[in-house]
């Protein structure tokens, strides 16, 4: 899953959110760094990652990309994935999209002096173009692809991917809901794991 499905699954501790947002950027043991909450979020979204890659329902959405983009396409689908929560986010909260990840933004500036450098570098880009809010239109994620594929020094080709994504659209949406349930239920059975391993109240 991509940025907003983490931050969305990770409750209400603001140290176990940032972990799950800026996992991506801490290898392996670096995760003890960090404050407990903080590591609790990491591995919160290590176990995130390693649930989707097995799942049935996610492999089967990244079998219509496989052939143009290759070991790319699991990242695509991340993208689409946060496409799909994005736009029915009436469905899954009863906070305002735009509010929500507003207060995000506030808790990330205000916790950046303790983010990996990677993350210190990209939070402003992502806080000034308002990348989670672009989510839900198919403009947002048209750029979010755009800039996926210039990091891929334009190997990737993702920013071609939403032709795949319109012409599947309705097959993607229902990979996404099916999917997306079951690792409500499975994220939650963990971070309880978690906030109890690290007394997290």
């Amino acid at each position: 899953m991509n940025f907003l499905a983490h931050i969305y699954l990770s409750g209400n501790n603001e140290l176990l959110t940032l972990g799950n947002f800026v996992a991506d950027g801490v290898r392996g043991r670096k995760y003890l760094d960090y404050p407990e909450e903080m590591q609790a979020g990491i591995l919160l979204h290590r176990f995130i990652d390693t649930y989707t890659d097995a799942h049935p329902v996610f492999r089967q959405s990244t079998k219509r990309l496989h052939k143009p983009y290759g070991h790319y396409s699991g990242v695509i689908v991340d993208i689409f994935y946060d496409h799909f929560l994005a736009k029915n986010w009436s469905k899954y909260s009863d906070i305002e999209l735009r509010l929500f990840v507003g207060n995000f933004y506030a808790m990330l500036d205000k916790h950046m002096n303790i983010l990996p450098a990677k993350f210190q570098h990209l939070s402003p880009y992502m806080i000034e173009d308002n990348w989670l809010l672009g989510y839900a239109s198919l403009e947002g994620i048209q750029s979010v692809l755009n800039g996926m594929n210039r990091r891929t020094k334009y190997k990737s080709k993702m920013n071609e991917s939403t032709k795949e994504l319109k012409l599947y659209y309705s097959e993607f949406e229902a990979d996404f809901f099916i999917f997306f349930n079951e690792l409500q239920t499975a994220t939650l059975e963990k971070r309880l794991i978690l906030e109890n391993q690290f007394n997290i109240r």
